[in-house]
């Protein structure tokens, strides 16, 4: 689809064929096509087409009835996109003010910038939560989600421009995967050149991971039951992949030997298995540091050891979303890396957007890391 700008008065806007969203209405109901005729983008608002959007799990997980979810919603929130009309002046992350044309991605979340947990850093908490494929759909915010032609950016929306050469699959997942790693690799607040580290799933997010952490000297260790995963996180810079199969001690015994320590300084757990969390933080080396990110929908209990975080000890942080400056880094290590790692086979089959629930069922079924989505 390509935008023709009818009208721009003032911030009303009004675009031919209208922008058109897919409605999910509930588990085992089937999406509905939204038509949107017209936009009123208020002061710090941007309205963007909508180049390609990529199926992050936390869709599949909501669809299944994995998460609660308030609805009709629009889902999508790893995406890219162009710039087609802003609401007064608004400036990307880097400070660059935004024009028309411009490509770019955006972050999952809404920043008020003005509340204690803004304040404090914690952007992706803030008090008055908006994200993007997340929310219910209400009237002045139809464009909510990235599976639709076009998206209204509220204002506090981290915006980055992007370049024009990486293909869309490559940047698309920035917005939640590509971001995450970044901020997954941050709390765990070591130098990454020469350190040993182990990842957990080899999903979207761990192979995301795994490229990063190598691309700066860290020697990674993947762990993932399947094979043909185990064998494509090589290519993304581990140095070795386990099998978390072979039995507890022993994967943690192969995981040791393979990256030549008697223990991790930092494990990161992207899966949200249990297993997979008991096994994270029983790799670590005392005084080693586990990062929890998959855990993003309710699961079984934990087996934990108390009493090994304690003599050990060992740190344990969780992260969700991230922060604005996180994003920009993402974009910044796909933009130089996406050549070195395979990033585009990282994003299987394309389905029209009028068949999004056909995309949801091809995530579901675990056979990509990503399915792509194109209006």
């Amino acid at each position: 689809m390509h935008t023709t700008l009818t009208a721009h008065a003032g911030n009303d806007v009004f675009i031919r064929p209208s922008p058109v969203a897919m409605v999910w209405q509930g588990p085992g109901h089937p999406h509905q096509a939204m038509a949107v005729p017209g936009v009123t983008l208020g002061p710090g608002d941007v309205l963007v087409e909508v180049e390609l959007a990529t199926v992050c799990g936390s869709d599949v997980h909501t669809v299944l009835g994995h998460r609660d979810a308030t609805t009709p919603l629009v889902f999508g929130h790893e995406q890219v996109g162009r710039v087609v009309a802003v609401g007064g002046p608004v400036t990307a992350v880097d400070g660059t003010a935004l024009v028309a044309g411009m490509r770019v991605v955006w972050s999952v979340i809404v920043s008020c910038g003005a509340c204690d947990r803004c304040a404090a850093g914690l952007e992706q908490k803030r008090r008055r939560l908006a994200k993007y494929g997340h929310d219910r759909v209400h009237r002045g915010w139809e464009l909510s989600g990235s599976f639709a032609t076009h998206v209204e950016l509220l204002a506090g929306t981290a915006i980055v421009i992007v370049g024009e050469t990486p293909p869309a699959a490559v940047f698309a997942p920035a917005s939640c995967a590509t971001a995450t790693a970044v901020a997954a690799l941050d709390v765990a607040g070591c130098e990454l050149a020469g350190t040993a580290i182990m990842v957990t799933g080899a999903g979207m997010l761990g192979l995301t991971v795994a490229a990063m952490a190598a691309d700066a000297g860290a020697r990674v260790v993947v762990s993932d039951p399947d094979p043909a995963r185990r064998a494509l996180a090589t290519r993304f810079g581990a140095i070795a992949a386990v099998d978390p199969g072979l039995g507890a001690a022993e994967h943690l015994e192969a995981a040791h030997l393979a990256a030549g320590v008697e223990g991790f300084p930092v494990a990161i757990e992207m899966s949200g298995n249990a297993q997979a969390v008991d096994a994270a933080i029983g790799s670590l080396s005392v005084g080693g540091t586990a990062v929890l990110v998959g855990s993003v929908s309710p699961g079984v209990p934990l087996g934990i050891d108390a009493e090994r975080i304690v003599r050990g000890l060992l740190t344990v942080r969780g992260v969700h979303n991230y922060r604005p400056r996180d994003l920009a880094r993402a974009v910044d290590f796909l933009t130089g890396a996406w050549r070195r790692y395979p990033f585009t086979e990282l994003v299987g089959p394309e389905f029209r957007l009028a068949d999004v629930d056909d995309a949801l069922a091809a995530a579901a079924s675990g056979a990509f890391p990503r399915v792509a989505v194109r209006p």
